[in-house]
């Protein structure tokens, strides 16, 4: 059984999906099942179809919230330092083509989202980063190519 590295946050943001799901959503999905069954014959209920596939996705999303909390290995960032990438680690790095400026927060699979600086541990740069510290030049086989960077600044927080 296989741990997933999250932050703290990122734990926090999952069970409270997961509470949402299973306090909110859930019985909304079962009243608008009950209410769709009302309207008679459900072969060709068109409402009744729909809340059962809401049903459907609603509890198997439960099941996989279930197993990442239950297997979420919650590391603490603030007791995290040194001079070398790890998870956790906030890393600023210069585009050595476009001279473009990133900040990339590394984080557990389950809370990655780029948009707010924040990539898995299993992305490609990350696993480039880790292990390297300030100074050090990384290439990356990204999308769009390959990408060199230059890590400029680490920090644990």
């Amino acid at each position: 059984m296989d741990k997933f590295p999250m932050t703290q946050s990122g734990f926090d943001k999952l069970k409270e999906e997961l509470r949402w799901r299973q306090q909110e959503e859930r019985p909304r999905i079962i009243e608008a099942i009950s209410e769709a069954r009302a309207h008679g014959d459900l072969s060709e209920n068109a409402e009744y179809h729909a809340a059962k596939e809401s049903q459907s996705l609603n509890e198997g999303r439960i099941g996989e919230l279930e197993d990442y909390v239950a297997r979420a290995e919650i590391i603490d960032i603030s007791k995290l330092s040194g001079s070398k990438i790890k998870f956790g680690a906030t890393v600023t790095m210069v585009d050595e083509d476009t001279e473009e400026e990133k900040v990339y927060q590394i984080v557990g699979d389950q809370e990655a989202d780029v948009k707010q600086g924040r990539i898995s541990i299993s992305s490609p740069i990350a696993r480039a980063l880790i292990g390297k510290t300030e100074g050090d030049t990384i290439e990356v086989n990204a999308p769009g190519g390959f990408r060199s960077y230059e890590i400029i600044g680490l920090k644990f927080s």
